[in-house]
């Protein structure tokens, strides 16, 4: 019951604190978003490995061996280098060989199937206020830029920026373009986006539940801390941003799964130069 009604109380003191928020017709402002945890209960990765399991792209020892990594990361609570590279190699390795338009369209099954009623009302509600102002709404993930363009699409959003694997003629070929876009390389997709769009970013909005996105959440005029980690609940209280928390009081209390991996904003900025270069063709 605390931590629900402490969760009400940030709710309606950050309406409070912004009835005019987001600012109708500003068409140099935007909002980007996270998306695990953020605008989805639980890792979109995750979801769709679900789908692909039950598509039998791959057997119950790779099942296993994935819920021991994601287990490893809710309980130690840091990112282990060697797990989330056997992580990535594992995922790369199930879709080597397959084509991109056939993942594309199981994506759209499995939204149905896993993710759609993992939704948060509450952030759905935020990137709706954002799309009735007029502003562009984009996410921006180190889940895979298809499963995110996916989840973009069925919310009515503007686009999604997400980590490229590399296709050759339209197959996987079983490697990145680059590094996944997370840390720091989200902040640096958005800069790049923003130059792109003409965007303002002290006009812009930013959402995240991780402390990983902080570079993020710092280049922009209004930052939220949405169902915060432990260190980003911190932060965000040392600095004033504004916090809104759709959890349970119980599960409020826990530490969210970290992203999947660290990379630098350099590597990362290559990922979100090629993704930007994709959605304009």
């Amino acid at each position: 019951m605390a931590g629900e009604a402490s969760a009400e109380a940030a709710r309606k003191d950050v309406s409070e604190q912004e009835p005019q928020f987001p600012v109708h017709g500003d068409d140099r402002a935007a909002a980007f978003f996270d998306l695990d945890n953020t605008v989805m209960q639980g890792a979109a990765l995750f979801h769709f490995g679900r789908g692909l399991y039950k598509r039998k792209f791959f057997e119950t020892r790779d099942l296993v061996r994935f819920a021991w990594q994601q287990a490893w990361f809710r309980l130690a609570g840091v990112e282990d280098p060697e797990h989330m590279q056997e992580a990535r190699d594992s995922a790369l390795s199930i879709v080597k060989g397959h084509r991109v338009s056939e993942l594309q369209s199981i994506g759209e099954e499995i939204y149905d199937e896993y993710m759609a009623e993992r939704i948060w009302p509450g952030t759905r509600a935020l990137a709706q206020a954002h799309l009735d102002a007029g502003q562009k709404v984009w996410l921006v993930t180190a889940a895979p830029v298809e499963i995110a363009q996916v989840i973009a699409r069925r919310l009515g959003l503007t686009g999604a920026l997400g980590t490229v694997a590399e296709s050759v003629d339209g197959v996987y070929t079983g490697k990145l373009v680059g590094e996944p876009l997370h840390g720091p390389a989200k902040a640096e997709a958005v800069r790049a986006l923003a130059a792109a769009e003409g965007l303002d970013l002290s006009r812009c909005a930013a959402y995240s539940d991780s402390h990983n996105d902080i570079p993020m959440l710092s280049l922009v005029g209004h930052p939220y801390a949405i169902n915060p980690d432990t260190k980003l609940r911190k932060h965000a209280r040392d600095l004033d941003w504004r916090l809104r928390d759709y959890r349970t009081g119980r599960k409020a209390a826990k530490v969210g799964i970290p992203a999947a991996a660290g990379v630098g904003a350099v590597a990362g900025g290559t990922a979100a130069a090629i993704a930007l270069h994709r959605r304009r063709r």
